[in-house]
């Protein structure tokens, strides 16, 4: 994979920001999100961590703009992002997918293309060319022409992101994208998500593995409906802040602990 800096983000240039601010996402009755702010720029692999029923799924869907927000904003690259936009991908859980679907690896990377092309827009010679990119990135081209059925576990994320690059997407919302995988597959996820987010991209990805969150990413949000904390992932994910999250502290107590954004909230 190529090692140059991908041309739409400099490393935390306040220009290629994500800004989250005091998002509330509710389904019916149901409150879902409350109070989430944090920011984070290109280059960082951001984890999303807390107890199931969190909301790490619907905030990475509300930032693809798939969930509508009940209050809050989203501000990208310094302006307002208030429907989907093809600079964010996402990436659904591999348990929501159907791999049973007829479709080639090529045929769901150029998937990526139709925000350039429309659904029933004439592929152009650069939309191939994006997606020829893509599969060489992503060491696929040889597999192409398989059923996505019929790949391993890696295989279908790494078909996934291809289809991300295709789009030409900056941000790259990931719901628990190690999850079924074996060791060899997890590292080797492991360390393309790095050279993504080195070559200027931002990775967003719930995240269960409390061990190697802290190597994997370089920053974590550890959510429990509300934020309990943000900043470098060792420090977020501090014994302190994981009791918290997942210990029997009540949500007032967790509500009157909070202080302005740094390692913890």
């Amino acid at each position: 994979m190529s090692e140059e800096h991908h041309d739409c983000c400099a490393h935390h240039s306040q220009h290629h920001e994500l800004v989250i601010d005091s998002l509330r996402v509710t389904y019916r009755n149901t409150l879902a999100l409350d109070a989430v702010s944090f920011a984070t720029s290109c280059g960082n692999r951001v984890a999303l961590v807390g107890p199931n029923g969190a909301g790490k799924s619907t905030l990475l869907k509300a930032i693809a703009g798939l969930v509508p927000r009940s209050a809050g904003s989203i501000r990208w690259r310094g302006t307002a992002v208030k429907r989907w936009s093809s600079e964010f991908a996402y990436l659904p859980q591999r348990e929501e997918v159907d791999w049973s679907f007829p479709i080639t690896v090529r045929g769901l990377v150029e998937m990526g293309r139709y925000p350039q092309t429309g659904l029933w827009g004439r592929f152009r010679p650069q939309d191939a060319e994006a997606v020829d990119k893509a599969l060489a990135s992503l060491d696929l081209l040889e597999l192409q022409h398989r059923q996505i059925r019929e790949l391993s576990g890696g295989q279908q994320q790494r078909s996934f992101l291809a289809r991300a690059l295709a789009q030409e997407a900056h941000v790259l919302l990931l719901d628990e994208p190690f999850t079924g995988l074996d060791r060899n597959a997890s590292r080797q996820l492991g360390s393309l998500l790095e050279k993504l987010a080195h070559e200027g991209r931002l990775v967003i990805a719930s995240h269960h593995d409390l061990t190697t969150a802290p190597r994997l990413f370089d920053e974590a949000l550890l959510l429990k409906t509300h934020p309990i904390a943000f900043g470098p992932a060792a420090e977020a994910l501090s014994e302190a802040n994981l009791d918290r999250a997942f210990g029997q502290t009540s949500d007032q107590d967790d509500r009157a602990s909070t202080v302005a954004p740094t390692a913890t909230l």
